[in-house]
């Protein structure tokens, strides 16, 4: 198939009009299409649309309720952010002193506490990559003062990345009392459950550093929904398809926050944000009808 002309934002304008969209103040419409790219807006107009071949668009659907739909992703990105930045310090800090401290500084190249050997070269490899790169005083201070000597676990992992850490904590050796440690002081009385939710986590914390939509997007990797929590922070068990959503775990984020961070807000600013635009219809991220009453979320 040849490849489509570029069309000017006036166009791009006339061709959503043509298609059905309506406006309530289109002398606005161009200052969005000018910061916010047609195709990124795409993806929030997708489910307007009655025929998606023709791309034809419901009757009544307006270009400002798509704006709306946007701005709520970006919020909801950024406080999907801070919880995720709260696990991965936690989680930083809960792998430098557990291992430091029972396999020494440089626990991470250590490979008899690692199940796979193999897997674990390429972890190490990956980590020594992200060391080498980081522009952090403290690593340009180790590499400068310690020449061809790597740096102690409580400099390393903390430059490298939540997938890394991740892949690092999947891979410690299941019989090693600190992965259930750490597992147990996140909420978590499975570390194999702990390990496939940071992994879902990741994910989730990419969707993001790439400015992706968060709304109506299926989480990609399959996790295991955990069984035996302190807690039960939705009171049913999501299948598989209810867990490709985000409300599932977004809720297992919030029980795991409130693990590390009691006290937290976030819960409330996810309430102030729906509060905010209360017609993002957000069963699309599979909250259930009864949503505000599942245990997690009562206020």
């Amino acid at each position: 198939m040849a490849n489509k002309a570029p069309k000017t934002v006036e166009e791009q304008i006339a061709l959503l009009k043509e298609r059905g969209m309506l406006f309530r103040n289109e002398t606005n419409a161009p200052h969005f299409l000018k910061n916010i790219s047609y195709y990124r807006l795409k993806g929030y107009w997708w489910e307007m649309q009655s025929d998606k071949v023709e791309h034809q668009f419901n009757d009544y659907s307006y270009f400002e309720e798509v704006i709306d739909l946007y701005n709520f992703d970006r919020h909801l990105r950024l406080l999907m952010f801070d919880a995720i930045e709260r696990i991965e310090v936690a989680l930083r800090t809960k792998l430098i002193y557990q291992l430091s401290l029972s396999y020494g500084p440089l626990c991470y190249i250590d490979y008899t506490i690692f199940s796979d050997k193999t897997k674990q070269k390429s972890i190490t490899d990956h980590l020594n990559i992200e060391i080498a790169r980081s522009k952090e005083q403290f690593i340009l201070e180790h590499n400068k003062n310690h020449k061809n000597e790597l740096p102690e676990a409580w400099k390393a992992l903390e430059v490298v990345s939540l997938g890394t850490l991740s892949k690092l904590y999947k891979n410690l050796a299941h019989q090693l009392p600190e992965k259930s440690k750490i597992a147990i002081e996140f909420g978590f009385n499975s570390h194999k459950d702990f390990s496939s939710f940071l992994e879902a986590t990741t994910v989730i914390r990419n969707v993001i550093a790439h400015h992706s939509r968060l709304w109506n997007n299926n989480i990609t990797t399959k996790y295991l929904w955990p069984k035996n929590l302190k807690n039960q922070p939705i009171t049913y068990i999501p299948n598989e398809n209810q867990r490709a959503k985000l409300f599932s775990l977004l809720s297992l984020t919030l029980y795991t926050i409130d693990c590390i961070s009691p006290g937290n807000s976030i819960k409330n600013k996810f309430f102030k944000l729906v509060n905010e635009y209360p017609n993002v219809p957000v069963h699309k991220m599979g909250f259930p009808a009864n949503w505000r009453t599942q245990p997690i979320w009562v206020q």
